[in-house]
């Protein structure tokens, strides 16, 4: 389709940097790639072409020339992020025509870094499933089957990245919306440490949730959280800068492919863990079976109340919503089955024993001091990201039946939340494909604070089993070839 689809961000503004090509063209290029691929994967819900070809002919300009890491190139946010100025939806139809009034601070962020927002992907609503189908906008599909979800909340990122529209684009992660997405996508995915990056615009309860992006490189992801990185006074970690690649430190990997909760991971992926391990252990590293303790019920029942409560809260502000989206209608006209029996939940659950959210933390703490001990003995701990492959389009629709996709979504996603809730890394790394063609990623944490190794052991992976190359049939790279 163009001369730029196939190199990630970095080798774009290295372009842009060497004068070799002009924001513009990789502007118009990326135009022209999500015009081409977005009707059939849905990824994209806004488009700002006309404000993108402005920064981009203001970028070219040579006195705006910076050193900038990502100086020149596409770019794609979350709809759950705040831009000025543009529509932020979060997924629902009750602010359907809300626009920003500031910039998010991972969106000022971006900006800083050079990158040019062409538009907004596709989100499960305010970000509660781990697919992306809101009623909104519609499902985003697998563009390595269509008939699959690409995961959420931060599908459309995914779906995006996957096919070629952009090589890099924004996500943020509660429970596992960065590395679902990039599991199902066959994307590399990097959910970093509570307090590593600039914290959202309004906290989740329990603290959960943290942003970065999805890329098709390590080194970009890598980059891009340098630039996402608190420092100074306000920061939980040193700063980590740059990891710029492999180490030759050998590792002590924990490797588990049941989840909290004691499930075993359907076959096709327990066989794609086994032979991750296996890899693991030609390397060098040493690998061997165990798991982090946890009381993986009482886990579940914390999560779910922090996930819950935030829609019980934008029901009790329901009024409020109603007068800045113009909207005149009830609640049950503009917000998802699940958001509103998710609240209802919580409700009941509050009602029955005050104090949700307190245990919750206090329980997670307790978590953070188990991980420690942990982490103490092992450098990594290798599990799957998810305990089946990508599940097919409207299996986990926000319109089906309370109980069972709770059930559904406890089944499915039991390895990613642990370590929002502990505030440890953790990143999905593409390894494996299923016999069908679907990607596996491979979940692999560590140490509050200790992106260095992951994303050290990520470089040493994708040399050696290289996924770049790998192009999804709804793609720039099918397209091409």
């Amino acid at each position: 389709m163009d001369h730029f689809f196939h190199l990630d961000a970095t080798a774009q503004a290295a372009l842009v940097k060497s004068g070799a090509v002009s924001p513009t063209e990789l502007m118009e290029a990326a135009i022209a790639r999500i015009e081409a691929l977005n009707g059939s994967v849905n990824a994209v819900t806004l488009k700002c072409y006309e404000q993108a070809r402005k920064q981009a002919q203001t970028a070219s300009l040579p006195q705006n020339l910076t050193e900038a890491p990502f100086a020149g190139v596409p770019f794609l946010i979350k709809d759950l992020a705040a831009m000025k100025n543009l529509p932020v939806t979060y997924g629902s139809r009750l602010f359907a025509k809300n626009t920003a009034w500031h910039n998010e601070a991972i969106v000022a962020r971006t900006l800083q870094a050079g990158f040019l927002i062409a538009g907004k992907t596709n989100t499960a609503e305010f970000g509660l499933l781990p697919t992306t189908e809101p009623m909104l906008f519609g499902p985003t599909r697998n563009p390595w089957n269509l008939e699959y979800s690409a995961g959420g909340s931060s599908g459309g990122a995914a779906a995006a990245v996957a096919s070629g529209m952009v090589p890099v684009a924004q996500g943020g992660d509660g429970g596992g919306s960065i590395r679902i997405p990039a599991s199902c996508c066959g994307l590399f995915g990097l959910k970093p440490s509570r307090g590593r990056t600039v914290p959202l615009m309004r906290k989740t309860a329990g603290d959960l949730a943290v942003n970065l992006c999805l890329s098709r490189s390590v080194r970009d992801s890598a980059r891009f959280l340098q630039a996402a990185e608190i420092s100074g006074r306000n920061a939980a970690y040193a700063p980590l800068g740059f990891v710029e690649g492999p180490s030759k430190r050998r590792l002590r990997i924990a490797y588990s492919t049941r989840n909290m909760l004691g499930s075993e991971a359907e076959s096709e992926v327990k066989a794609a863990l086994d032979d991750v391990a296996a890899l693991c252990a030609s390397l060098g590293h040493s690998v061997e079976e165990a798991d982090i303790p946890v009381d993986g019920e009482a886990a579940v029942k914390h999560f779910v109340a922090c996930w819950a409560a935030g829609p019980a809260k934008l029901l009790r502000y329901f009024w409020l919503m109603r007068l800045k989206t113009w909207f005149t209608g009830t609640h049950k006209d503009v917000l998802e089955p699940w958001t509103l029996e998710l609240a209802e939940w919580y409700e009941r659950e509050e009602q029955k024993s005050p104090g949700l959210i307190a245990r919750a933390i206090a329980f997670f703490q307790a978590m953070q001091h188990t991980s420690d001990e942990f982490f103490s003995r092992y450098d990594v701990h290798l599990t799957p990201v998810l305990r089946r492959l990508p599940v097919r389009i409207g299996e986990f629709a926000p319109d089906t039946p309370f109980d069972d996709l709770l059930a559904a979504c406890v089944d499915h996603i039991t390895y990613t939340p642990l370590h929002n809730a502990m505030g440890t890394p953790a990143m999905s790394v593409p390894l494996s494909w299923s016999a069908n063609g679907l990607p596996i990623g491979s979940q692999f944490a560590a140490q509050a604070g200790d992106e260095r190794t992951l994303l050290e052991l990520a470089y040493e992976l994708e040399e050696a089993r290289a996924w770049a190359d790998k192009w999804p049939p709804v793609s720039a790279g099918a397209k091409e070839a």
